[in-house]
């Protein structure tokens, strides 16, 4: 090796491949549509997006080639998502180290109104966010159900609280059982992981939320927000 010159770093390379992804404005819409966790079509997509659909098929294909996304066939159409929980954090990860101050503001009332409602609540892949996701986190760290002292972790009577709601936690894989996820509107963490995701699951299948709009904005119910003052202290204020 000549004096002076060092090896190429391989992690290097691969930074610098998967920055490469992203940086580029129809990918990252397509990525950040695509953490409200369900599969979209490419002709979704591609309206999402304001491209064409020959034109966003490719840039699918960068990116399932890439490993952010896979994709499956039903008939003539196909259907994309997040790889898996890491893409997703990769994503809200990154958003969230976007300035407050440099979003583009919004064009109409239809768009301040979308704005507003993700800020409100949201998913974020498959855990709540925004408001919503601060103020369960909170209330289930004020009530010691989790930790924030060192990282994200259940306590035991966090643990006991799912078992009586009712919510199961699959703890066989190797997904973590808590996490924190950088919230990109609230810029503090919300609950993530086996237990956010299980907690999200079961508030959409309880009716407590409803998915509204074509985003990934939730709207708490009536039922929900009497559900979550009952069983975790959650004022209806800090859900609106």
């Amino acid at each position: 090796m000549l004096e002076g010159m060092t090896s190429r770093d391989p992690q290097a390379a691969e930074l610098a491949r998967l920055a490469s992804l992203v940086a580029d404005e129809t990918r990252a819409s397509c990525l950040l549509a695509l953490l409200d966790g369900r599969a979209w079509t490419a002709s979704e997509l591609a309206r999402h997006a304001g491209v064409a659909a020959s034109t966003l098929s490719e840039h699918l294909g960068k990116l399932v080639a890439g490993g952010l996304l896979t994709e499956e066939r039903q008939g003539r159409h196909r259907y994309v998502r997040l790889a898996d929980a890491r893409v997703a954090q990769l994503v809200e990860e990154l958003a969230s180290h976007v300035a407050p101050g440099s979003a583009v503001r919004p064009r109409n009332l239809r768009e301040s109104s979308a704005g507003s409602a993700m800020a409100r609540g949201r998913t974020c892949y498959d855990h709540l966010a925004g408001r919503l996701g601060i103020a369960v986190t909170d209330a289930m760290t004020v009530r010691q159900l989790l930790r924030q002292d060192a990282g994200f972790a259940l306590t035991e009577a966090g643990l006991r609280w799912f078992g009586a709601v009712g919510i199961p936690l699959d703890r066989k894989g190797r997904r973590p059982l808590a996490r924190a996820c950088l919230d990109w509107t609230e810029r503090r963490p919300h609950l993530a992981g086996v237990a956010g995701a299980a907690l999200c699951r079961h508030a959409l299948e309880a009716g407590w939320c409803v998915r509204i709009g074509s985003e990934r904005a939730v709207k708490v119910t009536e039922a929900g927000e009497k559900a979550l003052a009952e069983l975790l202290g959650v004022s209806s204020t800090a859900l609106r």
